[in-house]
């Protein structure tokens, strides 16, 4: 009697099903943004790193020569979208809630806000969070991670996906290391032994060091054609 009752248990996959819808947003994006010939890089980094600073700095330099937009992504509060809107760029807040990242078919969505045809460079600023923003596909170009000098400097042995995943490693804050402990050295080899060739920015927007070759980079992107084939 007792096999009579048993039932056939059904298992669910759930995040594989998740994963691959999000697969399909992020190739959406994808697609729209090549049509545009719109270059978009994913902002990552723990919270209070510096991104949103950084960015506003990055925009006021862009002024003029290239023309932006931005997707700010937090649970909660417009606040960061405040302090982008300042700078005369389009600007989309995205509040997750409960959420510790933004996923592609949010993204899609701001796309319908933004003036495509006229920008040329979107930056999505993800939620604060060097685990789940590393593993989900927005339909970017690039994925950048931050990581200020207020920070361990073993955070790329410690989080290795989100600076594996990531092009370019910005550290950040770097006129507060005569005042700190944070081995630069070191943070730079842990960084190199995740991703042998990720590119390196020392920055800081307070005495602006390395400011100057951030846009640089960010205008390489831009003056090479093969972006628009990606």
């Amino acid at each position: 009697m007792a096999d009579a009752q048993k039932k056939e248990i059904v298992t669910i996959f759930a995040n594989k099903k998740i994963l691959g819808a999000n697969a399909e947003y992020a190739r959406k994006v994808r697609e729209i943004l090549k049509v545009k010939q719109v270059f978009c890089i994913n902002l990552i980094s723990s919270p209070g790193s510096g991104k949103t600073t950084l960015l506003v700095e990055t925009l006021q330099k862009l002024r003029g020569k290239i023309n932006c937009a931005v997707i700010e992504g937090d649970q909660q509060t417009n606040n960061d979208a405040i302090r982008i809107a300042e700078t005369g760029v389009p600007v989309v807040q995205i509040n997750t809630m409960r959420s510790c990242h933004l996923n592609a078919n949010q993204i899609l969505e701001a796309l319908k806000s933004i003036p495509l045809d006229e920008i040329d460079l979107l930056f999505i600023e993800n939620v604060g969070n060097l685990v789940c923003p590393a593993d989900v596909n927005l339909g970017e170009d690039e994925k950048i991670v931050l990581l200020s000098v207020t920070e361990g400097e073993d955070k790329p042995q410690k989080y290795p996906l989100a600076f594996s995943a990531s092009d370019a490693l910005i550290i950040t804050k770097i006129d507060l290391l005569p005042h700190l402990r944070f081995d630069l050295e070191s943070c730079v080899s842990y960084a190199r032994s995740v991703k042998k060739d990720i590119r390196i920015i020392k920055t800081s927007c307070f005495s602006t060091d390395g400011l100057s070759e951030w846009v640089k980079y960010l205008e390489s992107k831009l003056l090479c054609d093969s972006y628009k084939n990606l």
